[in-house]
């Protein structure tokens, strides 16, 4: 596993390079579910496909950007799921991004996460592995990653990222976010999962959601490459994860590698607020 990590951050370190000059123009083509790629996504992706694929310990890649599977090494045992880089639509006015790394054992599923990691490339490269416990590194006057931290969520936080376009919630959603502002939470949504994510988890707390609308009854997130490696994340710092009606968003199965869901991820109070607003629905 070790030098899987490092495999994986070696490419971190090499997509953090493209983004100093990057190209933010789109290119001609759409990934498999139909968003329109920046060629900074294709670069991305070929980026990370160079590098893992010379790691014998990885049996296959799953990519947001690949319509399918990605077999390297049968013998091997680790899947790695991810998504080259969350948020690139924000490249253009030069908001972080990041990328997002899911590590399955022998086979694709929530219940076979091993370990899940991601990247920040802000003001500070910064890194977040994730196996029994969160902790954040970051990129040292050497080039090498330090460890600054481990990170913990507390019981309840004070941010509020809400994803989706708000004419297309459901009344009890907006009513749960009307609630939450009411108590003062304040927004701090960027666009970009894995940002809003890593702010609520480096401030100690909060809520992140993007909610089923309704021109995404089934949300919009993919479930292998965003939703599971994040709520795998946010459990272990001591948060709860929900699709609105269940205990965990690690309880959910899917066949199809590019499937979405609707995902919750917070502190414990914001969370059990949220199973109790969405109550009514699963009557």
């Amino acid at each position: 596993m070790k030098e899987l990590i490092k495999t994986i951050q070696k490419a971190v370190l090499e997509i953090s390079k493209e983004l100093k000059n990057p190209d933010t123009s789109y290119s001609s083509s759409e990934n498999a579910t139909g968003d329109k790629q920046l060629k900074l996504d294709v670069k991305a992706d070929l980026l990370i496909t160079e590098i893992l694929s010379k790691c014998p310990d990885i049996k296959a890649l799953i990519s947001e950007e690949k319509d399918e599977a990605l077999i390297l090494n049968e013998n091997a045992k680790f899947i790695i799921a991810y998504d080259p880089l969350d948020g690139s639509s924000l490249l253009d006015v030069n908001f972080s991004v990041g990328s997002i790394f899911a590590i399955y054992e022998n086979e694709a599923k929530a219940k076979n996460l091993k370990a899940a990691a991601y990247s920040i490339y802000g003001p500070r490269l910064e890194f977040v592995l994730c196996a029994e416990k969160v902790e954040l590194f970051r990129l040292d006057k050497e080039a090498k990653f330090s460890l600054v931290k481990e990170l913990k969520m507390s019981e309840k936080g004070k941010i509020n990222a809400s994803g989706g376009t708000q004419k297309e919630w459901s009344k009890t959603h907006a009513d749960f976010i009307k609630a939450l502002f009411d108590e003062g939470y304040r927004l701090r949504y960027s666009g970009a999962m894995v940002s809003d994510v890593h702010q609520i988890l480096c401030k100690g707390g909060g809520l992140f959601s993007y909610p089923a609308t309704k021109s995404s009854p089934n949300g919009k997130l993919r479930a292998f490459f965003e939703v599971f490696p994040l709520a795998f994340v946010i459990e272990k710092a001591g948060g709860l994860s929900t699709n609105g009606f269940n205990e965990s968003l690690l309880e959910l199965e899917f066949s199809e590698i590019h499937a979405t869901t609707p995902c919750f991820f917070g502190s414990k109070y914001e969370i059990e607020k949220l199973k109790q607003a969405y109550k009514v629905l699963n009557g």
